[in-house]
């Protein structure tokens, strides 16, 4: 086993793509889970383990958000937790990568986390709604279901365009090179980013900025469902054959 600086070095030459990522996830998520990936690595862990890892840390700072008052302390402790998650949950994949460890089993149990976790945090806001806050209308408790619409909706029209595209390139002719990566788009999805949305659990202490913050990234976050939707089926009726 090697040193931590030589596990470094080789995960840094197993990134995937930075195509379609934002500049979180580029400059803070995978740096982070690179380090956590290597601290993985020498504890002997697999990808499967860091998975649950992941998962343990970002589902009990969920649990926190819905049986917890609002607080200032809660939601620092709720962000980094948050954030801790999302780290394991790219440190995962690059110890698969690094390791040749990955299968389809892991594929599947990180989409099955990932998928929970994109449930769980919207239905935990509505909880903490209804229990704790002193809403200006009962409509509110409506916010935290349509933003988990979005949420779910492009994480599983995202999912199966990335399949079906797979699937439909086997069959195409070989040659044609990516599309370089942008720094303008990775901007632009910064607000979509599930790293940057974790950051309006700091303001868990002012019940009212929340509310702001949190329906401010939901309508963003429907407005880019919109925006995917239309991108990706245009994108596979492309490659329909004939």
């Amino acid at each position: 086993m090697g040193s931590t600086g030589t596990v470094l070095r080789e995960l840094r030459g197993a990134q995937k793509s930075a195509k379609g990522v934002s500049l979180y996830s580029r400059y803070v998520n995978r740096p982070a889970g690179r380090v956590l990936a290597a601290g993985a690595y020498r504890a002997g862990l697999t990808p499967n383990q860091v998975t649950l890892v992941s998962a343990a840390f970002t589902y009990a700072a969920l649990a926190a958000v819905a049986l917890v008052e609002p607080s200032w302390t809660l939601g620092l402790a709720v962000y980094a937790a948050l954030a801790v998650g999302f780290a394991f949950d790219s440190a995962d994949g690059q110890l698969a990568r690094l390791t040749g460890r990955g299968g389809p089993d892991g594929e599947w149990l990180d989409h099955v986390v990932d998928c929970g976790k994109l449930l769980l945090v919207h239905a935990a806001v509505l909880i903490s709604f209804y229990r704790f806050g002193e809403l200006p209308s009962d409509a509110w408790l409506l916010l935290p279901l349509g933003f988990q619409v979005a949420a779910v909706v492009t994480f599983c029209g995202g999912l199966l365009r990335e399949q079906l595209g797979k699937a439909a390139a086997a069959g195409a002719p070989a040659g044609s090179t990516a599309a370089p990566v942008s720094r303008v788009r990775a901007v632009a999805l910064l607000p979509a980013d599930y790293g940057v949305f974790c950051l309006v659990f700091l303001l868990l202490g002012a019940p009212g900025a929340f509310r702001a913050g949190y329906a401010a990234l939901a309508v963003v976050h429907t407005l880019f469902l919109a925006a995917f939707l239309t991108k990706w089926f245009r994108e596979l009726r492309a490659l329909r054959p004939g």
